[in-house]
């Protein structure tokens, strides 16, 4: 049984559905429940010590955000991520996310690109240090701190869907021989724009990183 007693206060503010749901999205995360595994709602709520019905609410929402497949009359399952999945994604995600890298080099204050400027300094440090799980912590700031600074909910509401449908990938493409460095060449593109607020600039560098983060995604 998962032990739910920790999240009482917060338990208070919202319904547990969302906290199972956290609980679930966090296991998938992890490749505790990969992708392509069918879910036993009976089990995981026994698991969990809840009732199936705050659980198969969990599971809506995390099909919802597209990281679980709801099959009519056979259950649901982990969502698997094709090659074409990987290309489709990552074509809504460089429209997208060039708009808001277009946009913040508009609307960034000297504070936001001062942010900016020490997560990319973080990220040059965890690359020299070939600290993986540090450089990918910091790369996911630095995006969520641009589309933060664009101001659009309702984009950055699908941005931060389709980011974690890229997550249930089995294998991290900053792994891949000279990846590591070819990302942070294209963060320092990004930024080197954003700090002359040249919107144009920005949404090139920003759509070339998508590009070559997908070359990266679908290589044999």
């Amino acid at each position: 049984m998962l032990d739910l007693s920790n999240q009482n206060n917060n338990l208070r503010n919202r319904p547990l559905y969302e906290e199972v749901a956290d609980q679930l999205r966090a296991q998938i995360f992890a490749h505790q429940l990969p992708p392509g595994s069918w879910l036993d709602e009976q089990k995981l709520a026994k698991d969990y010590g809840i009732s199936r019905t705050p659980m198969r609410e969990a599971i809506k929402v995390l099909a919802a955000e597209g990281l679980i497949t709801m099959k009519l009359r056979r259950g649901a399952y982990v969502t698997e991520v094709n090659r074409q999945d990987l290309e489709q994604i990552f074509t809504v995600l460089s429209l997208l996310e060039g708009e808001a890298a277009r946009n913040a080099a508009h609307q960034a204050s000297e504070s936001d690109l001062n942010e900016l400027d020490n997560l990319h300094l973080r990220l040059e440090k965890a690359a020299a240090d070939r600290n993986l799980e540090l450089f990918f912590e910091v790369n996911v700031r630095f995006h969520e701190r641009i589309l933060a600074i664009s101001g659009n909910r309702w984009m950055n509401g699908v941005i931060t869907d389709l980011r974690k449908v890229l997550k249930l990938q089995r294998r991290d493409s900053l792994t891949r021989s000279g990846r590591l460095q070819q990302s942070l060449n294209e963060h320092r593109e990004i930024l080197k724009a954003l700090l002359k607020r040249d919107s144009i600039a920005a949404e090139a560098a920003m759509r070339n990183h998508l590009a070559r983060g997908l070359e990266a995604s679908t290589l044999n």
